[in-house]
């Protein structure tokens, strides 16, 4: 068993593991190498051999307990018939959502659609070293039915009066897409994948009282399909802060990885019987070196005595170094 999946199921204390949301990405120059020969992101993602080998990338260069598999959490509207275009400096852009297409889907040609991702899983699992995990993902129903219906105004703020006129549909996406969701993660786990992370990117712009619908019930549906399968689930409800509580007493996963607003002494008083995952702002690893380790051993201290995962509140930024990256790494690893 790997050092992940033990941390995580039998709540081993004995080590700490480690890795990194967006670990395969923009920060490594190799990967930079792979972008700029292959503009159109979709299909990068679609590429079995290259997402594989992105996949692997950062184990190449780093001790890590897990890769996690180069894909996006759009791969499933895609699919869906929904068109993506990611554009620099803007993030992702969908097409107008049509509730008749969206609807006149079917789990066959879904599958088909995403292939190239599960073949992906097959060749990183056959490369990857037995004693690590290879991480599945998905978006949570919520997070992807924000880019779905176009709700989002900005970084952190949706239309509040876009999401009532659209009420209806939103009710219908996150009913429908969470069976696709369970769709897609059985065949990444069929594929070769043990361990899964659902994101809930955008799960703190839900408001309080809509909190057990639109993030709760949806995730606890996915948690459930992992725990039949005996397949080790950590959530990631971003930005819900003290509302973990809540979320981690209904939804139940194995793990839950704390976002960098979550104090993690708050986290270890109330969130007792979870593997923890994570906290540390991303942008500590643009510091002084020592205010890095400063920040490390913190997190490191506080969970000693926990079942806790190294990891941060956040994916890894494109400007973080590789260098600094690396001892950190070294330092969780050394952490006594």
């Amino acid at each position: 068993m790997s050092k992940l999946k033990n941390c995580i199921l039998n709540k081993d204390t004995s080590c700490t593991p480690v890795w990194f949301m967006r670990q395969a990405g923009r920060y490594l120059p190799e990967f930079r190498k792979i972008r700029s020969q292959n503009k159109d992101f979709i299909k990068l993602c679609l590429n079995s051999n290259l997402s594989s080998e992105i996949s692997l990338q950062p184990l190449d260069r780093f001790n890590l307990d897990a890769a996690i598999i180069f894909s996006d959490i759009l791969m499933v509207p895609y699919s869906l018939g929904q068109d993506v275009k990611f554009k620099k400096n803007k993030g992702p852009i969908l097409s107008e959502f049509n509730l008749n297409v969206f609807l006149n889907n079917n789990k066959i040609n879904f599958t088909k659609k995403l292939n190239s991702v599960y073949e992906a899983i097959k060749k990183t699992r056959e490369r990857l070293d037995k004693k690590k995990s290879l991480i599945a993902f998905v978006g949570a129903p919520w997070t992807l039915a924000i880019y779905m219906l176009g709700l989002k105004m900005n970084k952190n703020e949706i239309s509040f009066n876009k999401l009532n006129s659209k009420k209806k549909e939103l009710e219908i996406i996150i009913n429908k897409i969470s069976e696709y969701l369970c769709i897609h993660l059985e065949n990444q786990i069929n594929a070769g994948a043990d361990v899964v992370q659902i994101f809930d990117s955008w799960a703190g712009l839900i408001p309080n009282e809509n909190l057990y619908e639109y993030c709760y019930i949806p995730n606890q549906r996915i948690v459930e399909l992992c725990k039949r399968k005996k397949i080790p689930v950590i959530c990631f409800p971003r930005g819900i802060k003290e509302n973990y509580k809540n979320f981690a007493e209904i939804v139940m996963p194995d793990c839950l990885n704390l976002d960098y607003q979550i104090d993690p002494i708050w986290a270890k008083e109330n969130l007792k019987n979870f593997c923890l995952q994570g906290g540390m702002d991303p942008k500590i690893l643009f510091k002084e070196e020592n205010e890095i380790f400063h920040e490390v051993d913190k997190y490191l201290t506080i969970f000693q005595d926990k079942p806790y995962i190294f990891n941060l509140g956040h994916g890894l930024l494109p400007e973080t170094n590789p260098d600094i990256l690396k001892k950190v790494i070294e330092r969780v690893i050394n952490f006594k």
